[in-house]
């Protein structure tokens, strides 16, 4: 067997923490789900704990009852404590980039495996997944908090990344550039004057606190207030399934990563 590709992480993890991500995963994905053969799916680097693999394989069976989960560890210790919570459509394996697994992936999801790279690596690690999946198929990569109250996330296919998405609980920051910290491993280190991420999340900032009378409604009303002002000058997915009110109400917001893609 070749070196998984990739280093170990940190494996942090709980109960829960990337429940935004597949909220909005099996929202965004159910289509793609539905319409495969025999769905696989994979998820990357799920750390010294199975819990997230398992919440994604309960929640993805809900809208798919046949899926498929691979939990994927490229260290050997966490996919051996793994192994004993296999269950029929659920496994796990030794493994990292090159996505060791007997098909092509219909969805893959990597959350906080980039951060120790360098943006150079990241965009590389990127264009591996992207060799492996399924031709329709896709990968969302992103970051979340320790206990995922703050997270965002790019969609990629095929042929590249497509969308930025910015989630947040709206008890979980004071105002939205505070998810920069938060942001991919492609786009953290371009929160800089002259980068379009910089200019997104300054007019946030803008827009949230010209509606701070919207406080006294509450912090969604606040924030539904924010996105539809931002959506005047920024292409804010406006339609389901990755816009409109009922995602922006979750604290949501996403954007065509053409809008976003960094000066390189």
């Amino acid at each position: 067997m070749k070196r998984p590709v990739g280093s170990i992480t940190r494996g942090t993890t709980g109960h829960n923490r990337l429940r935004r991500a597949d909220r909005w995963i099996a929202a965004v994905y159910a289509r793609l789900l539905a319409a495969a053969r025999r769905p696989l799916v994979v998820d990357l680097g799920y750390g010294a704990s199975h819990v997230t693999t398992l919440e994604l394989f309960t929640r993805l069976r809900r809208v798919r009852p046949d899926v498929e989960v691979t939990g994927i560890e490229i260290d050997p210790a966490r996919v051996a404590a793994a192994l004993p919570f296999q269950r029929p459509g659920l496994s796990f394996a030794l493994g990292g980039f090159e996505l060791p697994v007997e098909r092509r992936p219909v969805l893959v999801r990597a959350f906080n495996v980039l951060r120790q790279y360098g943006e150079e690596e990241a965009w590389q690690a990127w264009a591996l997944m992207r060799s492996r999946i399924d031709p329709a198929g896709a990968i969302v990569e992103g970051t979340c908090s320790e206990i995922g109250h703050r997270a965002s996330w790019v969609a990629l296919d095929a042929s590249g990344p497509r969308t930025l998405t910015l989630s947040a609980r709206f008890t979980g920051f004071g105002r939205p550039s505070d998810l920069a910290e938060r942001l991919p491993k492609t786009l953290i280190h371009r929160n800089v004057p002259g980068e379009p991420i910089h200019a997104l999340l300054r007019d946030l900032d803008r827009a949230w606190a010209a509606h701070a009378p919207y406080s006294a409604y509450g912090v969604r009303q606040r924030w539904l207030a924010t996105v539809q002002t931002v959506a005047e000058k920024w292409p804010v997915a406006a339609h389901p399934p990755l816009g409109g009110r009922a995602r922006w109400r979750q604290g949501e917001l996403t954007i065509p990563w053409a809008a976003v893609s960094p000066s390189r």
